[in-house]
């Protein structure tokens, strides 16, 4: 069994009371995270490119000491018709992401361009349709990063205090992972992906993370099936699937190709044993005996 997996001491008890009747499930709340990726440098270890990834401080509620991307809940001002955009039309995201209106879609975006500001400081905005903003790291930019933060400004109206639109085509849609219904937080998840703008650089300026990390996709898969880092099913079935790519840029053009259908864990009863399962992600599976541990292969919860 995996030492990297991520298992919370109350899910035998959850499981058992959703499988019987017991347990409401939580409304998921919606959320964006990006695997931003870049280029390795002449002689690097491997081939293909790395990716940012955080580790988040094990006091977090929500999978504390595990390994993500930047990412987090969307805002309700995301959804702000203000907001300067440039890339596919909303309807076109709306459409890809699997949502019913313009507005939804333009929230999740949003929030997966306005996490990966406040969380590694790196902006995919430009003053036009072909253009990436460089350098973001001064204190000016700091001032704005952290009055996003602390929600004192909305994303809508910090680029328009810049005079930036937002470049949503330089996201790529990935996957979508809901937290399964016995957790008490759950999330409804859309991955994106990413290419590093030239000129700017991630900074280690997330409050949820204690370490931040450039790494192989392929890299940090292995230790984690070495025990070595701790993660959640949808990091690790995204690094997977990303293993296979040469450049940052291959990758994101096949961002279109990836399915979007959400995972969804399920629990059912085997005897006097639970299994909960992801479809289509048999690694994960997990067996919960009657009075003892979770057993099993794979991460923890989306």
């Amino acid at each position: 069994m995996s030492q990297g997996q991520w298992y919370p001491p109350e899910w035998p008890d959850r499981i058992r009371a959703l499988a019987a009747g017991e347990l409401t499930a939580v409304t998921p709340r919606r959320a964006a995270t990006v695997m931003l990726l870049r280029d390795p440098g002449h002689g690097a270890p491997t081939p293909g490119p790395v990716v940012h990834m955080l580790r988040r401080r094990t006091s977090m509620a929500f999978a504390g000491g595990a390994y993500a991307y930047p990412g987090g809940g969307v805002d309700p001002r995301d959804d702000d018709r203000l907001i300067g955009w440039a890339g596919p039309s909303l309807e076109h995201w709306a459409a890809r992401l699997g949502v019913a209106t313009a507005a939804e879609a333009q929230a999740i975006v949003c929030a997966a361009v306005r996490e990966t500001f406040e969380e590694a400081g790196v902006l995919l905005a430009g003053e036009t349709a072909g253009t990436v903003v460089g350098d973001t790291t001064g204190a000016d930019w700091e001032a704005d990063r952290e009055a996003l933060v602390a929600r004192d400004l909305s994303f809508a109206e910090f680029l328009d205090r810049r005079g930036l639109l937002l470049r949503s085509d330089l996201l790529g849609a990935w996957a979508r992972w809901i937290t399964p219904e016995f957790e008490p937080r759950r999330y409804d998840t859309w991955f994106f992906v990413a290419a590093l703008p030239e000129g700017q650089r991630t900074r280690a300026v997330s409050t949820e993370a204690d370490r931040t990390v450039w790494i192989a996709p392929g890299e940090a898969a292995r230790r984690y099936d070495l025990g070595e880092l701790l993660m959640m099913p949808p990091t690790v079935s995204t690094l997977r699937a990303l293993t296979p790519f040469r450049t940052a840029a291959e990758a994101l053009g096949a961002a279109d190709a990836q399915d979007l259908t959400p995972v969804l864990a399920q629990a059912r009863l085997e005897g006097d044993e639970l299994v909960l399962s992801w479809p289509g992600h048999d690694e994960f599976t997990k067996h919960v005996s009657p009075h003892g541990p979770v057993s099993g292969e794979g991460g923890g919860a989306a």
